[in-house]
């Protein structure tokens, strides 16, 4: 068995969470310069993210849930997961997106992991407060990454860490196999291989045996 991490906004899903809920309160543009700052290790990522659910404040419920609706998983990354899944891995999502977002987007596909580690957008009366909480703002992925490997009594070496951005880093320095899917080109040097699609993302853990 491997623990198998993926990162979901850029990853699994092509759709970037906070700049459709940005669209509900017409901060579209403004959520999607702050994002591209932070994947580009300008900004920290705990202040970006911050920064972004307070331009939230005020967004009614149903209408964060018109946004969370509009998630999408890549093609091909149902698939992928599955095959992961009946191979036996434990497969997990590690974001610092929220929750909810996840959970549509793998339920539409019909697939699920066994572990989402994800953020939170809070509400009060109906409505998204501007604040954020949960274990990805400050905590970071390797941490995460460790403790779920040592929950399973997995070493690090038996690790796979997929993502594309400054704050997936961490796991990506630490994990057994790093995968960049589509990275940013500060985090393109901590990958082991670098990945455009779901296909070929399949065809490298094909080569090194977790899949058949």
């Amino acid at each position: 068995m491997r623990l198998v991490a993926f990162d979901f906004d850029g990853t699994l899903s092509d759709s970037e969470m906070t700049v459709l809920l940005g669209a509900q309160r017409g901060v579209d543009d403004r959520m999607a310069s702050i994002t591209e700052r932070a994947m580009n290790d300008e900004l920290s990522y705990a202040e970006s993210l911050r920064e972004r659910a307070s331009l939230l404040e005020g967004l009614a419920l149903d209408d964060a849930d018109d946004a969370f609706d509009r998630v999408r998983l890549r093609s091909g990354a149902a698939d992928l997961i599955a095959r992961l899944n009946d191979a036996g891995h434990h497969t997990a999502v590690l974001t610092g997106g929220f929750e909810r977002g996840v959970e549509r987007a793998l339920d539409r596909e019909g697939v699920a992991v066994d572990t989402v580690i994800a953020n939170r957008l809070p509400a009060s009366g109906g409505r998204l407060t501007g604040d954020v909480e949960g274990p990805l703002i400050e905590g970071t992925k390797d941490e995460a990454l460790e403790s779920l490997a040592a929950d399973r009594d997995l070493p690090l070496s038996r690790t796979v860490a997929v993502g594309d951005g400054a704050n997936d880093l961490p796991m990506l320095e630490v994990a057994g196999l790093s995968v960049g899917f589509l990275p940013k080109p500060a985090v393109r040097p901590a990958c082991d291989t670098v990945v455009a699609s779901m296909d070929r993302l399949g065809r490298v853990f094909e080569e090194h045996g977790l899949l058949g």
